[in-house]
């Protein structure tokens, strides 16, 4: 019985020779994911507001041309002036350029733009990182469900042979209907869960399937000699205290209340005067509209300088203004909350790493007992201490703890990603160091 638990879980668990590695995984999801490829085209519009900023400090010119066809009729009301009538053209070309030379809430404008971009630089960075999470955390998915999905069957033939073995017992009369009723009312439930496992596995794989936008491959497995080694350095307080400096949600923060505090600025500037440079090259020309007449031609050239002050604007420049500040205040509100969720988030993945660590060899231990447990059952049973009850109990215990024990170790190793995501320094290699843990079969 033992053994045929053993080869129903080695057939189901063991990956195919094509089977797809995290890394690779992660790389399909990097070219296919869509929420990762629309923070990427986020990304390249922000880069924008720069030369947009830019634009308002430099100088504008404008070309213009028109003509148009002039039919004049003049009527005199002096008898003794006949009056005269005619039809004539007249064109003109004209080149502007203006260049600001002090306008404060351009000033502002250009260097809210910069600001805008650091933000979305971090805002990129942070899709990337939760890019990564997501493919392990959906990956790891996969392989618990797997995992359950081969326990599951490994109890039920463990179950069915039991359930045989009682009916025997029964028929000659070396075992009670109780036992027989017991053991076929788990194989039942076995079948269930069975069932359910089954169906989990396929909604995990259609959520990796989500995320790489390709059918779901076979996934290599987690290797039996993962390194268990609790954080580095192995002090909470200074993965917060990195937290606080590099986590990218507080850097996104950061620079949103920035952006508030120059908003302010900007519109503060409404009640500043601008200061103008202006020149204008112009060329007409006109007929006379007279017959036998010489029409003109002329030409302008224009150099100044504009001073405007605003005085009044019905109020709108100080309502901005309020509106601004309380804009400001929610920005740093949000800031605040950035830090304390990282801060969280930071001392929860720490737990989950160090906590994991502790967990995954007390599973390991539990396990062996377990075995032992069973084992002993059995031997029990054959030589009539135990029932068949207690047989049933040690396999559902035992295969409870192998299960257990594989989600707290998907669970440390999704723990390690998220620590170093919550400090701000996930990055591929990391990824790459996950990845050499895994197994091909």
């Amino acid at each position: 019985m033992k053994r045929i638990a053993i080869c129903t879980l080695t057939l189901i668990c063991s990956a195919p020779a094509f089977a797809a590695d995290l890394l690779e995984v992660y790389r399909q999801a990097r070219d296919a994911d869509a929420v990762y490829a629309g923070a990427r085209a986020t990304w390249a519009a922000a880069q924008e507001k720069l030369p947009q900023g830019r634009a308002l400090l430099l100088p504008s010119v404008n070309l213009s041309a028109s003509t148009q066809h002039n039919d004049r009729d003049i009527r005199s009301r002096d008898p003794a002036s006949p009056g005269s009538a005619g039809q004539f053209n007249s064109n003109a070309l004209s080149l502007s350029l203006t260049q600001p030379l002090y306008r404060k809430q351009n000033l502002v404008t250009y260097e809210q733009s910069k600001t805008q971009v650091a933000q979305a630089d971090a805002q990129f960075a942070l899709s990337a990182q939760d890019l990564i999470v997501r493919v392990a955390q959906a990956y790891f998915d996969v392989l618990l469900a797997q995992d359950s999905v081969a326990f599951a069957a490994a109890q039920k033939a463990a179950i069915s042979e039991q359930l045989a073995q009682a009916k025997r017992n029964f028929e000659v009369g070396t075992a009670t209907i109780t036992d027989q009723h017991d053991a076929q009312a788990r194989y039942d439930l076995t079948v269930a869960q069975e069932i359910a496992a089954q169906n989990d596995l396929e909604i995990k794989k259609r959520t990796l399937e989500q995320i790489i936008g390709r059918p779901a491959p076979g996934l290599a497995l987690l290797g039996k000699q993962l390194p268990l080694s609790p954080p580095e350095p192995n002090v909470m307080d200074k993965w917060v205290q990195e937290a606080h400096q590099s986590n990218l949600q507080i850097l996104i923060g950061q620079s949103g209340l920035t952006f508030a505090s120059q908003e302010v600025e900007r519109n503060r500037g409404g009640h500043h005067p601008t200061l103008d440079a202006f020149a204008t090259y112009t060329d007409s020309s006109s007929g006379s509209g007279v017959q036998g007449g010489f029409g003109s031609d002329t030409t302008s050239k224009v150099i100044g300088l504009q001073l405007a002050l605003p005085l009044y604007q019905g109020g709108a420049t100080a309502s901005k203004i309020r509106e601004a500040l309380a804009n400001e205040d929610r920005a740093r509100q949000d800031l605040e909350n950035a830090k304390r969720s990282a801060e969280l988030a930071t001392r929860q993945a720490f737990l989950g790493v160090s906590n994991g660590v502790a967990q995954v060899k007390a599973l390991q231990a539990a396990l062996t007992s377990s075995q032992s447990s069973l084992d002993s059952t059995r031997l029990g049973l054959e030589v009539g201490v135990r029932t068949q009850v207690d047989v049933l109990n040690a396999q559902q215990q035992l295969f409870s703890t192998r299960r257990d024990l594989a989600q707290a170790l998907y669970n440390y190793v999704l723990s390690l990603l998220k620590l170093k995501a919550a400090a701000g320094k996930l990055a591929e290699d990391d990824l790459i160091k996950v990845n050499a843990w895994l197994e091909r079969k």
